[in-house]
C-alpha cells in the first residue's frame, strides 16, 4: 500500500500552509504585499512562548517518566550525530567553513516546523507529549558548538583559528529563541493548569491565526531566497531534501526501538528532519564569518522548510504507521 495522498492533500489544505503558499505566490508575482518589519519578530516570539508554555503545562501533567528520559537522550544523540555526519558528506564538494555552517544548520532544529507539525496532529485529534518541547530546546544548541569545533579542527592550519569559546557558548545557549522557549516551558511547569486557564485565550485561541501570519511572512521570504542557490550547483538542493528525510527515518527507527508513543516519535522525527534558519545563522555569522550565508540560509528556509511542512509532515506520519508493523520495541516503557 502506498502513501496516503489524502493525508498530504489534507495537510496542504490546512489554512496556515495555504498562507505560506500565498506568501510565495505574492513574492513570485512581484506583489507589494509585505508584513511590516517589527511584526515577524513578534509572531516568532509569540509562537515560541505559546508552544513552550503549553509544553510546560503538559510536562507537569506527565512528570519525569522513563519515556521522557529516553526521548531527551535520543534527542541529544541526534543533535550530536547529525552535524558530524553531515559535515563529512558536505566536504565532498564544499570547503571546511561552509560545510561546518550547513552541518550545524541541519543538526539544529526549526521551532516553526515543530509548531506546524503540532497543529497537524491536533487536526487529527492527537496531542503529543509536552516534554517534546524540552527536546526541542535541547536539540537547538549542540549543533552550533559542534559546527564551530569541526570548522576549527579541519580548517587550514595556516589561517587564524582564534575564537572566543565564551561567545560561542553564549550564542548557542543564551540566544533569544532558546531562552524564551526554555523559560516558557519552566513557567508552564510552575503555573500548571491554573496558569493555562489564565492564558488560554492568548496561547491557544489565537494561535493558528498568529501561525498563519508568520507562515505568510515565511512564504514571502522563502521565495526571495530561492534564487540565492543558483550559484551552488546541483549538490546542495538534493542535500536539503535527502538529508532531512534520512534524519527523520533515523529518528523514527530510534523512537520505535526505545518504545516512544507514536505521536512523540512523530515529533522527534520532525525535530530531526528540520533545519534552523534563525538561531544557527545568527551564530554562524558571529563565529564563522568565512561561511557564506547565501548557501545555508536559503537551503534551510527555501527548500527544507517548505518540503517539511508540505510533504515531510504527512510522509513521516505515514512512515511511523508502517514501522510499527516491522520494527520491534527493544525498550518497553513502563
Amino acid at each position: 500500500m502506498g502513501i496516503d495522498f489524502q493525508l498530504i492533500l489534507s495537510n496542504l489544505s490546512h489554512p496556515p500552509i495555504l498562507f505560506f503558499f500565498l506568501g510565495m505566490i505574492a513574492s513570485f508575482v512581484k506583489s507589494d504585499l509585505k508584513i511590516p518589519e517589527p511584526l515577524p519578530k513578534l509572531f516568532s516570539l509569540y509562537l515560541l512562548l505559546a508552544i513552550g508554555f503549553h509544553g510546560g503545562v503538559e510536562l507537569r501533567k506527565t512528570g519525569i517518566s522513563h519515556e521522557v528520559v529516553y526521548a531527551l537522550s535520543a534527542a541529544l544523540f541526534m543533535a550530536v550525530v547529525v552535524p558530524i555526519y553531515a559535515f563529512f558528506i558536505l566536504r565532498i564538494k564544499l570547503d571546511v567553513y561552509n560545510s561546518a555552517a550547513i552541518a550545524a544548520t541541519y543538526g539544529s532544529i526549526s521551532a516553526v516546523t515543530y509548531i506546524t507539525a503540532v497543529t497537524f496532529l491536533q487536526t487529527l485529534g492527537i496531542e503529543p507529549g509536552g516534554y517534546m518541547v524540552a527536546a526541542l530546546a535541547l536539540m537547538e544548541a549542540p549543533a552550533i558548538v559542534i559546527g564551530i569545533v569541526l570548522a576549527r579542527l579541519f580548517a587550514p592550519k595556516t589561517e587564524d583559528n582564534e575564537f572566543s569559546w565564551g561567545e560561542v557558548f553564549k550564542e548557542a545557549f543564551l540566544n533569544g529563541s532558546v531562552l524564551l522557549i526554555t523559560g516558557s516551558l519552566l513557567i508552564g511547569v510552575i503555573s500548571g493548569e491554573e496558569g493555562w486557564d489564565t492564558l488560554k485565550p492568548f496561547t491557544k485561541d489565537i494561535f493558528k491565526g498568529m501561525l498563519s501570519f508568520f507562515l505568510l511572512d515565511m512564504g514571502l521570504l522563502a521565495a526571495k531566497r530561492i534564487g540565492d542557490l543558483k550559484s551552488a550547483g546541483f549538490f546542495l538542493p538534493p542535500f536539503a531534501i535527502i538529508v532531512p528525510v534520512l534524519n527523520a527515518c533515523m529518528a523514527i527507527v530510534i523512537g520505535r526501538l526505545i518504545g516512544l508513543h507514536p505521536a512523540n516519535t512523530f515529533m522527534f522525527a520532525i525535530l530531526s528532519a528540520s533545519a534552523s534558519y534563525i538561531a544557527v545563522p545568527a551564530a554562524m555569522r558571529l563565529s564563522l564569518p568565512e561561511a557564506n550565508p547565501s548557501l545555508y540560509v536559503p537551503m534551510a528556509l527555501a527548500i527544507t522548510f517548505p518540503f517539511n511542512i508540505t510533504v515531510g509532515i504527512p510522509l513521516y506520519y505515514y512512515l511511523i504507521a508502517k514501522t510499527n508493523k516491522f520494527i520491534p520495541v527493544l525498550l518497553e516503557i513502563p
